[in-house]
């Protein structure tokens, strides 16, 4: 059973006060917290085993090697991938995003070639192919979507050209919500043969992933989105595709053998692992994984599905309260505006009252300019929130809300 008391006894910093008030924590989009597990891992890895990996022959590499290998096998379970090879740890989606657009076009990518985007991107997966079609005369093409913050699917297919060359599209919108149909996305990417790359950063956490079932060429997502440390990060590709692409970065661990003449590379997944890896950030992140497993993704999807409902229900009843993106199924962020309000001050106002949320631009100026709002305000949920936090908010902000009318 979904245990939300004892799930939220996991995470002592959710204990805590701030300004006076009980901490609720509505930031969960640009982090999460983390369980003690979690934490207990990171200590335990570094005072008892911390070693480099794959380099010594004592006990402490070889305990050190085998944590971060069965972390490996922890996340190619998680999100049912073929082979644990397959699995690329990083420091970030950032970094795995840049890694795919990095080597896909130093490999594949011609002048007048084609890349698909969404216009709802993060920026961490729209600024590398702007990068990259800039270095390389390519053009950028972008998916739109309505004012519910909705992709036009028709729209899309009529994006590809005999030179589209690579998609690369969120599941989860950050700023809007918005869970994408992915895998009719994923499907007309490849009836068209062309690869698409997912980013579950918004998603991992929040649904069960299935890359076998989804079939797409790359999914990548971040540690610290989902309850483990930060700079750790995962890139999950097809092993078809990561053997055809160059290394990223040159260095220790991604070699086999260096001459002064010539490297010859070293085999999946080292190859894209260059130098020390975050091996306790990685350990940790495969405990969390563990973790999240022990209490089963169907079930946190099904208990926070709920909870994005009722908070999109109740900011809907505040009439100075305008919600920005009303797609028909939504996780984990509700961005709104406050009328007469700025989002930053609505933000200081309600840390008064120990409520964390976010503003700004997310990082997605695009969908800003698309809504013609400087930013907004951004309420992301996760497991441990409940039904009487967002209450309180609720409450709180339409006090807020009144101040400014």
């Amino acid at each position: 059973m979904f245990d939300i008391q004892s799930i939220r006894n996991d995470f002592p910093i959710l204990s805590q006060k701030v300004h006076n008030h009980d901490l609720i924590y509505f930031d969960n989009g640009a982090t999460t917290q983390k369980p003690q597990v979690v934490i207990d891992a990171i200590v335990d890895a570094y005072t008892k085993t911390n070693s480099n990996i794959h380099r010594g022959i004592h006990t402490l590499s070889q305990l050190s090697t085998t944590m971060y290998e069965q972390a490996r096998q922890m996340v190619q379970v998680f999100i049912n991938a073929p082979h644990d090879y397959e699995i690329i740890f990083t420091k970030g989606v950032t970094e795995s995003l840049n890694l795919v657009a990095q080597t896909f076009s130093e490999a594949f990518l011609n002048e007048g070639d084609e890349i698909i985007v969404s216009a709802m991107e993060h920026h961490s997966n729209l600024v590398p192919w702007q990068m990259v079609c800039e270095r390389k005369k390519a053009k950028l093409k972008c998916i739109p979507f309505n004012h519910d913050g909705v992709l036009d699917i028709e729209a899309y297919k009529n994006l590809f050209t005999e030179k589209t060359k690579f998609v690369s599209v969120v599941h989860v919108s950050n700023t809007l919500g918005t869970v994408n149909p992915i895998k009719e996305i994923i499907d007309i990417a490849h009836s068209h043969n062309v690869p698409i790359m997912i980013d579950g950063a918004q998603s991992v956490q929040h649904i069960p992933i299935d890359v076998q079932e989804l079939d797409c060429d790359f999914f990548a997502f971040s540690g610290h989105k989902i309850y483990a440390p930060t700079g750790t990060g995962v890139l999950w590709g097809k092993e078809e595709w990561l053997e055809k692409l160059p290394p990223y970065q040159g260095g220790g661990d991604m070699i086999k053998t260096v001459t002064l003449e010539k490297t010859i590379y070293n085999d999946l997944p080292f190859k894209f692992e260059a130098g020390t890896t975050n091996y306790v950030g990685a350990h940790a992140l495969g405990v969390a994984l563990h973790y999240l497993m022990n209490i089963g993704m169907p079930y946190i999807q099904k208990y926070e599905s709920e909870l994005i409902q009722y908070a999109n229900q109740k900011l809907a009843e505040i009439p100075q309260v305008t919600i920005i993106g009303n797609a028909p199924e939504k996780a984990g962020a509700i961005s709104f505006e406050v009328d007469g309000a700025h989002c930053a001050d609505i933000g200081m106002i309600l840390d008064k009252q120990g409520i964390a949320i976010r503003t700004g631009t997310h990082c997605t100026e695009p969908i800003m300019q698309y809504y013609g709002v400087p930013g907004t305000a951004r309420m992301s949920l996760a497991m441990y929130n409940t039904k009487e936090e967002i209450d309180y908010f609720v409450k709180t902000l339409a006090k807020v809300a009144m101040m400014f009318e």
